[in-house]
């Protein structure tokens, strides 16, 4: 089995913009450094990005982007290039949830962005994950291999060890429904069995693929402690000093 090193990060979404994001980064950085054996990234939104990656530039910690177009330049009013996140980002995220379900994202579109990625030496944390019209109606195999098959399709085999795969069970968020590690588990078997399809089962063992349904310093250790998640991707919780404690759960739960 390859060997993977966990990875946690923290999706601020819609929230702090350079002034807040220094703020926050500044009261957490001394904690956060402190803890090793987990890669830890800090996804601000796009205007925050320089306020973060300056502060964090000569730490072991990096910088994501929560999003990007898969053009270089042109008249696409909005939008964000790979090429101005690179030297500001290590890491994108692709395909999040709610891109797909606010504005209308779909698996070719997040295909093309994962690509352009890779093409621009980002490493895309590629988001998947069921609705819970789709958990109730036992189509959760169904959807996961669509996404799968769809969003990470012709990717460069010889690299897939740069790729993240974040399974949000859509499902378990703001909903009242909790996840268990066992639903986890087994989305995560789902995903690396496609992938070795798709690739070869040498390539897929390389990815790693983290848990991002309501994640929090109580519950992440559970998921954590499971062989085939390799970290998360946190949402609110990592607008709070919480995310130091959840990266922490998370490096003793890897030491087991």
């Amino acid at each position: 089995m390859a060997t993977r090193t966990p990875i946690v990060a923290g999706n601020w979404k819609m929230n702090y913009g350079p002034n807040q994001a220094r703020e926050f980064v500044r009261g957490i950085l001394g904690d956060l450094t402190t803890i090793g054996g987990v890669e830890k990234v800090l996804c601000p939104p796009a205007i925050s990005i320089p306020a973060v990656q300056t502060l964090v530039a000569d730490m072991p910690i990096t910088v994501g982007a929560q999003n990007m177009y898969f053009e270089e330049q042109g008249a696409f009013t909005g939008e964000i290039s790979p090429l101005m996140l690179q030297g500001l980002c290590e890491y994108v995220i692709l395909g999040h949830s709610e891109r797909r379900a606010y504005f209308g994202e779909t698996d070719e579109l997040v295909n093309r962005k994962t690509l352009s990625a890779f093409a621009h030496n980002l490493r895309p944390i590629v988001c998947v994950g069921e609705r819970l019209e789709d958990r109730d109606a036992n189509r959760t195999e169904r959807v996961l291999t669509e996404q799968v098959r769809g969003s990470l399709a012709n990717l460069p085999a010889e690299r897939l060890a740069e790729l993240v795969v974040a399974y949000e069970p859509v499902w378990a968020i703001g909903t009242g429904r909790a996840a268990t590690p066992q639903d986890a588990f087994d989305a995560a078997t789902l995903i690396r069995a496609l992938l070795g399809e798709m690739y070869g089962a040498q390539a897929a063992e390389r990815v790693r693929v983290q848990y991002g349904g309501s994640v929090t310093a109580s519950n992440v250790a559970d998921f954590a402690a499971l062989p085939e998640i390799d970290g998360s991707l946190v949402g609110g919780a990592s607008l709070k000093p919480e995310f130091v404690e959840i990266v922490r759960r998370t490096a003793e739960a890897k030491r087991l």
